[in-house]
């Protein structure tokens, strides 16, 4: 019943605002459009689409308010008046009042807000669609900035997230292509994150540890959490200050290097995903600043950590390979990837979809991102999955919409950025690191103390392998290694523990 009634208010918020015109703008459905708007007949539209289109995604709460968030990223997707629109739903929603952030702050510290801080700014720099944030100042003078939850937030996401299951539900049952794209569990990673986000506690712990990650660094700035003020429903943290990302003109009047700034997002998106498998996935032009100070002037600064991604050491071995192979245009490799990876079917030709990914990917080489229409390939990429049953991985869901913030965010920075040249020279280098002799160095020193613990043990454990028959033992360990040889460095360390076993075994029989 509450779906139906959640539904029931999405149409008639649709209605109100004339969303009809979004939903049936298609040729074939003119006349449709022409027959709602006649039964409409008293409805009044004043404001512009653009405008209705934002208004309608705030009134129907926050997970619609992130999806226009992502949207506003895509202007090669999107009419220039609605890019524009709804650019302003990435920290222009309206905030709530100062009274309930004063009630919200009260019940988390136990106190009134008067005794918590010497300054705090009544009115919010910016209020998005979870939290909103007030300037501060602490005892001894230090500034930071409050971030403050909404209230009643984990009621409104249940009900939107519950509709969206639903949908997923049907799309399964009804759409030839429901189950490779696996829209429930996509829905399930993303209520996840969404989930995530309603604890700010856990936020303060994502952006400590990408300071941590990033301590040092040229690149990005994070800012430091004050732990002893954070809670499940506030977090205060470092007061940032800096230029927008999207301000580009602004940017060029303080004297920063865009082409350079542009590279260097580049390179910071890599690092997190590859070296650490840890990075921001909510990185729409809101949540990213530009240091002007001298000192570090050009930085990037991040904000919102509420939705952060993660990567196994598998996924980022193939993601690694696919990108490389796809910079090479080794397309072969790229097929070859999938099949080894499970995300096609065994029995797929490898010449039929290496064929159909250099279709796709070929002409869009060479070419600066002003030239290249991503909604094209993307849609030409997702014709060829379905031909091809790829199936939809839910654990990367947040790096394709991470992708799509990077990509769009370039795009403003610097349309004649060659993605390509930036990213290359960083892969090649990650995958060396993997696969060299850097990584077989680390994986020894990881398991050295594994190593220190078991060596004490190994005469006992090796008298008792060998006791029965030890010709019969050093047969099957032989035999072992031999089975091994197509993983070079497993074979090595299995030889330097057998002959650490030998050498044991003849120091405990000349005892």
């Amino acid at each position: 019943m509450l779906r139906l009634l959640r539904l029931a208010k999405i149409i008639s918020v649709g209605i109100r605002f004339g969303l009809d015109e979004f939903v049936l703008a298609h040729a074939r459905t003119r006349v449709l459009l022409v027959a709602v708007q006649r039964a409409l007949f008293w409805r009044r539209l004043s404001e512009p689409r653009a405008v209705r289109l934002r208004l309608a995604l705030e009134a129907l709460g926050p997970l619609f308010v992130k999806f226009g968030q992502v949207l506003s990223t895509r202007r090669d997707l999107l009419p220039a008046d609605i890019a524009d629109e709804l650019a302003r739903l990435q920290d222009q929603v309206p905030p709530f009042s100062t009274a309930l952030a004063h009630a919200q702050l009260a019940r988390s510290f136990g106190r009134p807000v008067s005794e918590v801080f010497e300054q705090f700014d009544a009115l919010p720099v910016a209020s998005a669609s979870i939290a909103q944030v007030h300037f501060a100042v602490l005892p001894g003078g230090r500034e930071c900035a409050v971030k403050i939850l909404r209230p009643n937030m984990a009621e409104a996401i249940e009900k939107d997230v519950a509709l969206l299951d639903s949908a997923a539900s049907v799309m399964e049952a009804l759409w030839v292509d429901g189950r490779r794209l696996k829209p429930r569990e996509v829905v399930a990673e993303f209520a996840k994150y969404l989930n995530d986000e309603l604890d700010l506690m856990r936020e303060a712990a994502n952006a400590s540890q990408l300071r941590r990650n990033f301590a040092g660094s040229p690149l990005l700035m994070i800012p430091e959490i004050y732990w002893d003020y954070c809670s499940a429903s506030v977090m205060v943290m470092q007061r940032i200050s800096g230029i927008p990302i999207s301000q580009v003109d602004a940017l060029r009047a303080a004297g920063v290097d865009i082409p350079r700034l542009a590279r260097s997002g580049v390179e910071i998106f890599f690092t997190q995903v590859f070296r650490d498998g840890f990075f921001h996935a909510d990185m729409h032009p809101g949540n990213i600043f530009v240091s002007t100070n001298a000192d570090v002037r050009g930085k990037y600064v991040a904000v919102d950590f509420g939705i952060m991604g993660t990567l196994t050491d598998v996924d980022k071995n193939y993601l690694a390979q696919n990108f490389l192979a796809f910079f090479q245009r080794d397309y072969k490799r790229v097929a070859q990837a999938h099949l080894e990876a499970g995300w096609v079917p065994a029995d797929t030709r490898v010449d039929e979809f290496e064929t159909a990914i250099r279709a796709v990917c070929e002409p869009v080489f060479d070419r600066p991102l002003k030239d290249i229409s991503f909604g094209r390939v993307l849609l030409r990429l997702f014709q060829t999955s379905r031909r091809f049953n790829v199936e939809i991985q839910p654990q990367l869901v947040m790096l394709q919409k991470t992708l799509l913030n990077i990509e769009g965010l370039g795009r403003q920075l610097d349309p004649d950025l060659d993605l390509w040249t930036t990213a290359k020279p960083y892969l090649e280098r990650w995958m060396s690191e993997q696969l060299g002799w850097r990584s077989l160095a680390r994986n020894l020193q990881g398991e050295a103390p594994r190593w220190a613990a078991m060596l004490p043990q190994l005469p006992r454990l090796v008298h008792r392998a060998l006791s029965a028959d030890p010709t019969a033992g050093i047969e099957r360990a032989l035999e072992r290694m031999a089975a091994g040889q197509r993983q070079r460095s497993r074979s090595l360390v299995a030889l330097g523990l057998l002959l650490a076993a030998l050498l044991a075994w003849h120091i405990y029989l000349s005892l």
